[in-house]
């Protein structure tokens, strides 16, 4: 379904390790100057989609939430730099250099509402929603450029099982 001009595929996970199969399942996907912001409550499962992404691009590093680090980089296929924008003020993300890890790294950013629109606008965004204490539902928004080529990448995602597909 398209909501204002952005296309939208959702998919569910029934538990922790469903969450990782999709991260796992979208980072062949995944190139240097990617960004996949993740937006949701705490505890919806955004650095567990991580540790999939992580394990996908063959990274060995034990994925931690970067909530206090502000960013973690973890070397694999193509470098994964996992930022977490919680605490940080937007004034303040001008500063963390983004655009420069773009260059060698893809970016997934927790809290990806707080990106500034310029690169929000090429992110694949993923929305995460608590259904239940085991069960999340995770959309996929694009609006443009490199993120709508990774949203086709997530509508062919065969991770999940069949019945983890939704279309909204």
């Amino acid at each position: 379904m398209t909501r204002l001009g952005r296309e939208d595929v959702a998919r569910r996970s029934a538990s922790v390790e469903d969450t990782e199969r999709l991260g796992e399942a979208l980072a062949p996907a995944l190139r240097a100057g990617d960004i996949v912001a993740l937006e949701g409550p705490l505890g919806a499962g955004k650095t567990r989609f991580v540790a999939g992404l992580a394990r996908g691009m063959a990274a060995k590093a034990r994925v931690r939430s970067p909530t206090y680090t502000l960013v973690n980089e973890y070397p694999g296929r193509v470098p994964l730099v996992h930022l977490d924008l919680y605490r940080v003020a937007p004034a303040e993300i001008e500063g963390l250099g983004l655009e420069d890890h773009l260059e060698s790294a893809a970016l997934v950013v927790e809290w990806g509402g707080k990106l500034p629109a310029s690169l929000r606008a090429e992110a694949l965004v993923l929305e995460f929603e608590i259904v239940s204490e085991t069960e999340r539902r995770i959309a996929a928004l694009a609006t443009s450029g490199r993120g709508r080529e990774l949203l086709t990448s997530w509508q062919a995602l065969s991770a999940a099982p069949s019945h983890a597909r939704e279309a909204r």
